[in-house]
């Protein structure tokens, strides 16, 4: 799907992915969130890699399908399920040895299909929770989740708060009713 970049297996099966292949696979990661603010979502991109080649990749796409699940790991997931049908290969043995880069934490719904496709049932964190973090998640065979946090993690900020400091035209009206006080 897109081009190669080199990373290591180490002998218990899981992946070490090299410095220069994070810059490369998080600038695209970055490159999908501008996109997204520039199509009014909220900035969030997605790349998932297997054997060193993109299988899958997406950006929110939330406002344009009005599907509130159209999360950027979402449409990478299904994207890798896609290549997985094309490619005779089982989605789970792909999932296991798949890298997620994504370029702020995933929600909960997000995270639990990530982990479930990668057929682990719990995840250990490294680091406290934080929805303003960029991060690369590593899935591999010991059922050990790798998280790397806080790259370009200001850019990711600028990005949320230009986009919620717009206004969302796919928002919701709200229904809160303003009370009248008149004094007697």
């Amino acid at each position: 799907m897109e081009e190669k970049v080199e990373s290591t297996t180490v002998p218990d099966g899981s992946c070490v992915v090299s410095v220069q292949e994070t810059e490369k696979w998080m600038e695209e990661a970055m490159r999908m969130a501008k996109e997204a603010l520039e199509n009014i979502e909220v900035p969030v991109g997605c790349l998932m890699v297997y054997n060193n080649e993109v299988v899958g990749k997406g950006r929110n796409e939330v406002n344009q399908t009005k599907n509130a699940t159209r999360h950027a790991e979402m449409v990478a997931i299904d994207q890798v399920l896609d290549w997985c049908h094309r490619h005779g290969q089982s989605p789970s043995a792909v999932f296991e040895h798949t890298v997620l880069y994504v370029t702020v934490e995933p929600c909960i719904m997000s995270s639990c299909l990530s982990l479930a496709a990668s057929g682990q049932r719990t995840a250990r964190r490294t680091t406290r929770r934080s929805p303003l973090i960029l991060f690369v998640f590593l899935f591999n065979v010991k059922n050990r989740t790798q998280c790397i946090p806080g790259y370009r993690a200001e850019e990711a900020v600028e990005l949320l708060k230009t986009f919620y400091k717009q206004e969302n035209p796919n928002a919701p009206k709200s229904k809160v009713r303003k009370k009248d006080c008149q004094k007697s």
